[in-house]
């Protein structure tokens, strides 16, 4: 699950932690960032979770609702939702139930939001066409947890302040692993039972690797790094760069520098987008040309051992 988008993620944050932090450990700052990785992981458990803890609330409302239409003489509620074959599988789930056994599970401790969110639920569109509906298979019963998920838990400034009270990095997290979540719903199959698969939380030890050495590389060559970045930026205003612009070029060369098999250009794409998410607006242009020209900088003094393609020049009129 965690994939090189949320590493570079958690390599910016924690960079830039490290430099403004005075006491510098780079032991304790490598540790920092293998966590922080963790904790994502247990944030994409904690939402699969929550899917679990909304349909429990809904179990009981359906067992109240049920009991007083017994007792007054009429037609009892849908058992559909209470009941949900995706989430069903979803709370059998033998890899979830082992994640419960060893972390604390969040919602046990908060009914009163889950609650409320099945309140919100109940009363949408998506939920009540899904009451209504004579489809019965298994793909109907996932679909509609897809759509509630994405309606009501995927944009949800509620739940925000609420993992927020939990784990100070989930709020950077939760975009990304909404991703995982939708993901993991639309992959469920009723064949697998209680076996589904979850996500892993690294998809090979490369992408564990991966992390370790982009982070450490940074920190190490810091200064070695500032100084191709001097000698690349002649035409280029250093003043015009924001401190968090110097952090996200410093892991852009790392990255060029410690894996081969990464193209330059990809990497620059995957940089400034973080330049466009984490500094100021027009830091994604000027980190852009920044990265290229010094890439280029680098390969031609044989010191970056790759390819770009080559510079486009403007026809002069």
């Amino acid at each position: 699950m965690i994939n090189r988008e949320l590493i570079r993620i958690k390599a910016v944050q924690l960079t830039y932690a490290y430099f403004q932090n005075g006491n510098h450990n780079l032991d304790n700052a490598e540790k920092e960032l293998m966590f922080s990785l963790t904790k994502a992981y247990h944030l994409y458990n904690t939402l699969l979770l929550l899917i679990v803890a909304v349909t429990r609330m809904a179990r009981k409302h359906y067992d109240i609702a049920s009991a007083k239409a017994e007792r007054e003489g009429f037609t009892g509620p849908s058992a559909r939702f209470a009941f949900n074959k995706f989430a069903v599988q979803l709370e059998e789930n033998k890899q979830l139930k082992e994640f419960v056994e060893d972390q604390k599970n969040l919602w046990d401790d908060k009914a009163e939001f889950v609650k409320n969110l099945y309140l919100q639920m109940e009363q949408s569109e998506t939920y009540q066409e899904f009451i209504a509906s004579s489809d019965d298979d298994y793909e109907t019963h996932r679909e509609v947890w897809r759509k509630l998920y994405k309606l009501f838990i995927q944009n949800n400034d509620d739940l925000s302040l609420t993992l927020e009270e939990d784990s100070i990095y989930w709020n950077d997290d939760k975009e990304v692993v909404d991703t995982f979540v939708l993901k993991t719903i639309k992959r469920f199959d009723p064949a697998n039972g209680d076996s589904q698969e979850l996500l892993p939380e690294y998809t090979d030890e490369e992408d564990k690797e991966y992390a370790q050495k982009l982070f450490h590389a940074t920190i190490v060559n810091a200064d070695q790094y500032q100084r191709y970045m001097t000698e690349a930026s002649r035409n280029w205003d250093f003043s015009r760069l924001a401190y968090m612009d110097v952090v996200i070029m410093q892991l852009a060369i790392a990255e060029m520098m410690t894996f081969p098999n990464i193209p330059v250009n990809v990497t620059i794409n995957e940089y400034v987008s973080l330049a466009k998410l984490y500094s100021t607006s027009r830091s994604g242009g000027y980190i852009n040309g920044m990265l290229d020209a010094i890439a280029r900088h680098l390969i031609d003094k044989g010191i970056l051992l790759k390819t770009m393609p080559e510079k486009k020049v403007k026809n002069k009129k």
